[in-house]
């Protein structure tokens, strides 16, 4: 089984809690909006720990390092298979800053041409309501486990 490690980072405006998701670069998701929005995350390099690789994947997929006290929340399996481990932490990022990595396809497909894409295009802030409706419908159970955890403190 593939597994992935991510940071779902949140913060508290007005008493509202924020999520912070990242859509999809490539043409592939370019107008779409809606359930494909997604916690920065990526696969484990080997020999690599899980929370290891979810930070090393925010700063690849975002640009920016982060650290703190990280909340371990329980996986979710995606559509496709793949394990997600999670980890939520509270913090800030200015979303004009996100800078991502590159990745190369072929496109158009069968073209025999290969560009470079940003892995991610933008990053943004959402409350819960609007988050449920961006992020795949996978990871909401990433959201809701820490609303609950929140919710206890």
């Amino acid at each position: 089984m593939r597994v992935s490690a991510g940071i779902l980072l949140f913060r508290e405006t007005n008493k509202e809690l924020e999520f912070f998701l990242i859509h999809p670069g490539g043409p592939i998701f370019a107008k779409k909006e809606f359930g494909v929005w997604s916690v920065p995350k990526g696969e484990l390099d080997k020999n690599e720990g899980p929370l290891e690789a979810a930070i090393r994947e925010f700063e690849e997929e975002v640009g920016t390092k982060v650290n703190g006290d990280f909340i371990e929340l329980d996986y979710i399996i995606q559509k496709g298979g793949k394990k997600v481990l999670c980890w939520a932490l509270e913090g800030d990022i200015d979303t004009s800053t996100v800078k991502s990595n590159t990745f190369e396809m072929e496109w158009p497909p069968k073209s025999g041409k290969f560009q470079d894409f940003v892995e991610v295009d933008r990053g943004e802030w959402f409350n819960y309501e609007n988050a449920c409706k961006a992020i795949k419908d996978r990871q909401v159970p990433l959201l809701d486990q820490l609303v609950a955890i929140r919710a206890r403190q």
